[in-house]
C-alpha cells in the first residue's frame, strides 16, 4: 500500500471513530431522555430510577454496596432508597448472609417492574426490530463491543469518582 492510500485509510478509520464516540453519546443523551420521561410518569427522579435499575440488576444490595456502585455518598444513597421504599419500589430486609444483625439489604420488588417494563416497550420493540437486520456474527461483534464500551465507561466513572 502507497503512503497515499495508507494516509486515506488511517483519516477514514479517525473518521469512524469519531462517527462512532458521537453516535455514543447522542445515543447516551437519548436514553437519559427515555429514562428521565420513564421517571417522570412513576415519579421517579432520574438518580431514584438509576439506583432502582442497579438493585433490580444486582440486588438485593446493601446501602453501602449500592453507593460504591452507584458512585454516590452514602447518605445520598439512604435518602434514595427512604424514596424508593415509600413509592413501593424496594424494601429493606435483613442481610441473610450477614454476621451483624443491624445490617440490611435493600430488595426491588418485582410486582413493580411491570409499570416500569411497560414505559421502556417501545424502545425495547424497536430495538428488537433493529436487531433482525443483522446476522448472529454481527450480534456478537456488536454485544462484544457493547460490553467492552460498558466497561470502559465503569472504569472511567470509577476513576472519576475515586477522585472525589
Amino acid at each position: 500500500m502507497d503512503s497515499v492510500s495508507s494516509e486515506f485509510a488511517a483519516r477514514h478509520r479517525r473518521r469512524l471513530t469519531v462517527e462512532i464516540k458521537e453516535s455514543l453519546r447522542e445515543l447516551s443523551n437519548q436514553l437519559s431522555l427515555l429514562s428521565h420521561h420513564v421517571g417522570m410518569n412513576v415519579g421517579l427522579k432520574d438518580v431514584d430510577l438509576d439506583c432502582l435499575d442497579l438493585i433490580s440488576r444486582h440486588g438485593p444490595l446493601s446501602p453501602s454496596a449500592l453507593a460504591r456502585r452507584a458512585g454516590l455518598h452514602p447518605a445520598t444513597v439512604t435518602g434514595i432508597i427512604d424514596r424508593l421504599q415509600r413509592g413501593g419500589w424496594v424494601i429493606r430486609e435483613r442481610a441473610p448472609d450477614a454476621s451483624d444483625r443491624r445490617a440490611v439489604a435493600v430488595r426491588a420488588l418485582r410486582d413493580r417492574g411491570a409499570e416500569l417494563y411497560q414505559l421502556y416497550q417501545g424502545m425495547n420493540a424497536a430495538m428488537d426490530e433493529i436487531c433482525t437486520g443483522y446476522d448472529d456474527k454481527e450480534l456478537e461483534l456488536l454485544a462484544g463491543f457493547l460490553r467492552r464500551t460498558t466497561v470502559a465507561g465503569r472504569e472511567a466513572t470509577d476513576a472519576l469518582a475515586d477522585e472525589d
